[in-house]
């Protein structure tokens, strides 16, 4: 997977990108866990995130937040992270200019990152919500969603509890014209340590729905 390196706010930020030729591939980014707990673009979830945009036609993009890896600068409890995903999401549209389509997805500190970029950035679509941590960060900037997109967890997550993540969905679900897919797997705990292909099959059977219900773009 061809490694990048672009500039971002605090310095040079590392990624992997995958571009697809086809004109007006859509495009995706994918936003890794908290950087503090050992969340690098190489987490297993944000890589089976990749890879499920990858496998249906997107030119797909994850990188390390400030401070992991390769990427310069030091962690910044969110403010700088949300400015590293609107830089690399820059730099994705402009190896993109004609793309179809745009998403985003995240995992826990991820997902979370990822909505604040929804709010920010009209021209995206959908988005993969994996584990959102509605204990913890505060999502009422959700106000209202802009995108339909899915909300994913799991059903013995412990970190993102699954009353949480109801209580999260259920505001979303109430505004007029966007549909916000909540699907639970029920055995699986934060990580989704053993339920990785189940993970992969839900998000990528929700992907293939609603690509098939996009209008054709010239």
């Amino acid at each position: 997977m061809p490694e990048v390196i672009f500039n971002g706010p605090a310095g040079r930020i590392e990624g992997r990108y995958h571009h697809n030729k086809t004109p007006n591939a859509p495009v995706a980014l994918v936003l890794h866990p908290h950087p503090q707990f050992g969340g690098t673009m190489n987490n297993s979830v944000t890589l089976a995130l990749f890879q499920t945009f990858l496998e249906r036609g997107f030119s797909v993009m994850r990188f390390n937040f400030r401070g992991v890896g390769r990427s310069q600068g030091t962690f910044d409890s969110g403010i700088g992270e949300l400015s590293d995903a609107a830089s690399a999401l820059d730099w994705l549209q402009a190896q993109n200019p004609d793309a179809g389509q745009c998403w985003i997805g995240g995992f826990s500190f991820g997902a979370w990152i990822a909505m604040q970029v929804l709010m920010r950035r009209p021209e995206i679509e959908g988005f993969i919500s994996v584990a959102p941590q509605a204990n913890m960060y505060d999502f009422s900037f959700l106000a209202p969603c802009p995108s339909s997109g899915l909300i994913l967890n799991g059903g013995a997550d412990q970190v993102a509890p699954q009353a949480d993540v109801q209580k999260l969905v259920e505001r979303l679900k109430t505004q007029k014209g966007i549909t916000i897919e909540h699907l639970t797997i029920e055995s699986a705990n934060h990580f989704f340590e053993k339920q990785l292909n189940e993970l992969v099959d839900t998000v990528g059977g929700y992907l293939d729905k609603r690509l098939a219900q996009a209008p054709e773009k010239g």
